[in-house]
């Protein structure tokens, strides 16, 4: 049996969500042939006809022009996939299970089992989506029991960095590689299979660091990462509760203790707490695999850290009422944001959606604009109104929210918008205006943490 790795492996990439459907696209930009493969054919036959199914700066025109070139196709088919590729990428969801903080791991199950009884030939079966430790062995066991004896099937881990808004950046130009492998040929399949990641990165005079491990420890690679990028989000919203009760400016703390080389700015802004299909649901799904191995109590804090999030959202309506006079009932709302952050069309766990509905609920009359999230913002949220501009959100409103950091919004006229409203008073729930200058056209200003 060969043992050779081809210069350019061909790749599969199974499931074509938002990671799968980047990775893909990301890969054969750079050079390679790729096949996506997903269950659901209407998402395929969008894909074929050059339309991506979500948000994504960019990559609707890397989409075009790659299957124009012929290296990008894609099926329905695990048979098609299992004869084509050398290397097949696992892109599924894992969310959180109904009832459980547990991950649902189905998906990942139901991708392996349809590829691995068509597998004839030795290859490769990355995992990409975020697992809870241990997936790994877990997908070799499957491998073991559906793949055809002899065909020397190999599983690695290779978790996905991806930040919403930037996620083509972040496939082609990575801060870090970690490739999890058991052996020298997973490795160098591996190494082969990002070689273009590689030679971009030397043309650019940049490295590319590679961290190569082992399957635990590249499995936990992503969630360690989630879970300290939500607790430092959610340390300066618990800054901002502080801040809010003893007359402190938290923008003003976090710029403060941000200049210290080992805390940094970044992920230090506060309001209205993080969302989105990642942070939420993988420190839930950390918490319970740690109570699974035994180690639950490492990772308690992590339940506080959901918690402050949970507060900041009730924050904001809090602020909102205090401005109103204490009661929502019948109040006319303008909110600005319906996405978990900018640059992108998801909903999924959205502060800006979960503040919306608790107004709703509070009588408020809604209306919401969002440059990109307005078709997923209906389906999450139906019962309040929509508008296709700031402007007519805001028409006449007794309040206006800001929920979701659009450039758009963060420049927005105060003036200009000062001339369309009812009242002008404005709730602030990203920290992402400047008081001065909305305090200076006439506006009321209620920040997060802020005095």
């Amino acid at each position: 049996m060969s043992e050779s790795i081809p210069q350019r492996p061909r790749l599969t990439v199974l499931g074509t969500g938002y990671l799968g459907a980047t990775h893909a696209v990301s890969m054969a930009e750079l050079g390679y042939e790729v096949l996506g493969v997903d269950v659901d054919e209407s998402k395929i036959t969008k894909l074929a006809d050059g339309q991506v199914p979500f948000h994504e700066p960019g990559l609707d025109e890397m989409l075009r022009r790659n299957l124009a070139t012929g290296r990008l196709r894609f099926t329905t088919s695990y048979a098609e996939a299992a004869d084509f590729g050398d290397v097949h990428f696992v892109c599924v969801g894992t969310p959180q299970k109904a009832g459980s903080l547990a991950a649902d791991m189905r998906y990942v199950e139901s991708a392996v089992v349809s590829l691995a009884p068509h597998l004839t030939r030795k290859a490769l079966i990355v995992g990409k989506s975020t697992v809870p430790v241990g997936t790994a062995e877990w997908v070799e066991e499957l491998v073991a029991q559906h793949a055809p004896a002899g065909t020397g099937v190999e599983v690695a881990w290779n978790p996905e960095f991806l930040r919403e808004g930037f996620a083509v950046e972040d496939t082609l130009r990575p801060d870090r590689l970690v490739f999890g492998v058991k052996s020298e040929w997973a490795q160098q399949m591996l190494e082969a299979t990002y070689k273009g990641v590689y030679e971009l990165g030397a043309a650019e005079d940049r490295e590319v660091p590679t961290v190569v491990t082992d399957f635990p420890t590249a499995e936990l690679v992503k969630v360690a990462a989630n879970s300290y990028l939500a607790t430092k989000i959610s340390f300066i919203n618990a800054m901002a509760e502080v801040s809010e009760v003893a007359g402190a400016d938290v923008t003003q703390l976090a710029r403060a203790i941000g200049y210290d080389v080992r805390i940094g700015n970044k992920f230090l802004r506060a309001g209205v707490g993080f969302g989105g299909g990642c942070l939420p649901k993988d420190i839930r799904a950390f918490q319970a695999r740690a109570e699974e191995l035994g180690v639950g109590h490492a990772l308690r804090f992590l339940n506080e850290v959901d918690q402050i999030n949970d507060r900041r959202r009730e924050k904001a309506v809090q602020l909102t009422a205090e401005l109103l006079g204490g009661d929502l009932a019948g109040a006319r709302v303008g909110v600005l944001g319906a996405t978990f952050k900018p640059n992108s069309d998801d909903v999924r766990d959205s502060p800006a959606v979960a503040v919306t509905r608790l107004l709703a609920d509070a009588g408020a009359q809604i209306t919401v604009y969002d440059p990109q999230g307005i078709d997923n913002a209906r389906r999450a949220l139906p019962t309040v109104a929509y508008s296709t501009s700031a402007v007519d959100a805001v028409r006449d409103a007794d309040v206006v929210v800001v929920l979701t950091e659009w450039e758009e919004f963060r420049h927005a006229d105060p003036v200009a918008l000062g001339s369309v409203v009812a009242h002008k008073r404005v709730v602030d729930g990203r920290n992402c205006l400047d008081p001065s200058e909305w305090r200076a056209a006439g506006w009321e200003y209620r920040g997060m943490g802020r005095a």
